[in-house]
């Protein structure tokens, strides 16, 4: 990651004036508050994975930031922002409700909305900024999940949690195409954990809720796609619901519950033969790793899906790259 800012590089008289500008040029409108005679120390970093922005601020000066209405009809971002205290207790507030995280729990906040994030001790966070339309919530969700930790005890945040701390202190190390499937992996993990902390908290409008639990069915079945046995039956006992209910929910977007799992096996053996670091993957291994076995069964799909068999499409898309 860049280093943005490192107080100890800037006179100390212009500290604060630099801080504030590093923070709204990098992160977006925001008003900072510092004591004016507080000592200013900290230092900001940033980069990306893939699609996903990732930070990380260290400061032992107790500071706010606030995101208030006039900064945001000025800013057009449309962000879902995901804070985890790598260590330190900072509160975040938005929508009416505010916690104090502990170490190793994280929270998602709406960029385009009203929010306080505040230190009164020394922290260490790990900031992680990604578009809304990556985490498609459904209406209502977005003001129930926001402010509400997700903790590393259970379930996906267990997951997830290790994952974005592990992003934020390794981020250098992973080369670009590695990035960019990580990404899509920090993606899956944080929406199910968003789904699965949505079934715990404020009630939704049934149409909500029930796009709420395909969240959570699109964020499992991508956690599982590579295995053989994964198909309805087994998605809807990991949701406690009927095999009848999990299709009635993929009737209504127009698809089933098979040929989602399929086209996004699919899509992940495409997104591997497109890439350069696993050249030297067979075919077949590719298809097996993505729960489709059958290499000739897998041949007249993709085929079927791409309008070339997958050899063809591998060696296509190396002469483009090289």
């Amino acid at each position: 990651m860049a280093i943005l800012i490192r107080t100890r590089d800037v006179p100390p008289a212009q500290r604060h004036d630099a801080w504030r500008s590093f923070v709204c040029d990098n992160l977006g409108p925001l008003d900072v508050r510092i004591a004016p005679d507080a000592p200013l120390r900290g230092e900001i970093e940033a980069g990306m994975l893939g699609s996903v922005g990732v930070g990380r601020i260290r400061t032992t000066t107790p500071h706010s930031v606030h995101r208030t209405p006039r900064l945001i009809r000025g800013d057009g971002s449309a962000l879902y922002r995901g804070v985890l205290a790598l260590s330190g207790s900072p509160l975040l507030a938005q929508d009416g409700r505010s916690v104090q995280l502990k170490r190793g729990e994280f929270v998602i906040y709406d960029f385009a909305r009203p929010y306080e994030l505040a230190y009164d001790s020394a922290v260490q966070l790990a900031v992680f900024s990604f578009p809304h339309d990556q985490m498609a919530l459904p209406p209502g969700a977005a003001s129930a999940i926001t402010a509400v930790p997700i903790t590393s005890d259970s379930g996906a945040g267990a997951l997830a949690a290790p994952l974005l701390r592990r992003v934020a202190l390794d981020l250098d190390s992973y080369q670009p195409a590695s990035a960019v499937r990580l990404s899509a992996v920090v993606m899956d993990l944080v929406t199910a954990a968003v789904a699965e902390r949505l079934d715990h908290v404020a009630a939704l409008s049934p149409e909500s809720r029930q796009q709420t639990l395909l969240l959570s069915v699109h964020a499992f079945i991508e956690q599982h796609l590579g295995e053989i046995d994964l198909d309805p039956a087994a998605v809807a006992a990991a949701h406690h619901i009927s095999v009848r209910y999990l299709h009635r929910l993929f009737e209504s977007r127009d698809t089933t519950v098979s040929a989602w799992i399929r086209h996004r096996r699919l899509e992940r053996c495409r997104q591997d033969l497109a890439d350069p670091a696993l050249r030297s993957l067979p075919v077949s291994a590719v298809a097996a790793r993505w729960g489709l076995p059958d290499s000739a069964h897998f041949s007249r799909l993709f085929r079927r899906a791409y309008g070339l068999p997958p050899v063809e499409f591998r060696r296509e898309r190396a002469l483009r790259s090289a």
